[in-house]
């Protein structure tokens, strides 16, 4: 998929949440999108909410991981929520964000224009979630809640 067509789809996506009467009706379609503290302007919350859910990822490929990929990317995400502190998994529990997202090495696979390849990783079964892997244009800021294909995950880089 060209990322043209997929930031054009984002930009659609946000344009019409902006629109929306009803941002309790965009949150509901969104589960990832955080409690917002304002309470007085319908506008303020719309732009926040747009900025919000802007942190969708580009990914300009996905591919399937290597044997190697794979080990990499369990063993630095086991590594980093092994060191995560006990607010920190709460706060996620909170937030409803189970997955994590932890970079891993570039395979013979990855695009030639990713400056990243992550996979992502499930707290839950402490395995990785699916064979899948993501080269990314520009990966968020270590911390930060992000969407990856199907996946709302907290993006916690090498982990190490």
């Amino acid at each position: 998929m060209k990322t043209r067509v997929l930031k054009g789809t984002c930009l659609l996506t946000v344009g019409a949440i902006l629109a929306s009467a009803s941002v309790g009706t965009a949150r509901a379609q969104l589960p990832f999108v955080p409690s917002l503290p304002y309470h007085g302007s319908d506008a303020a919350e719309r732009i926040v909410t747009a900025a919000v859910v802007a942190t969708v990822v580009y990914f300009i490929a996905k591919h399937e991981a290597t044997e190697h990929q794979r080990q990499i990317a369990e063993a630095r995400a086991r590594q980093s929520y092994a060191r995560m502190g006990s607010k920190r998994k709460a706060d996620m529990k909170a937030k409803k964000v189970r997955y994590i997202a932890v970079d891993t090495e570039r395979g013979q696979a990855s695009s030639p224009k990713a400056r990243k390849t992550v996979m992502i990783y499930d707290t839950q079964t402490q395995k990785v979630a699916s064979n899948n892997a993501y080269d990314v244009e520009k990966a968020p800021d270590v911390g930060t809640t992000a969407k990856i294909d199907n996946y709302s995950a907290e993006y916690v880089g090498s982990g190490l």
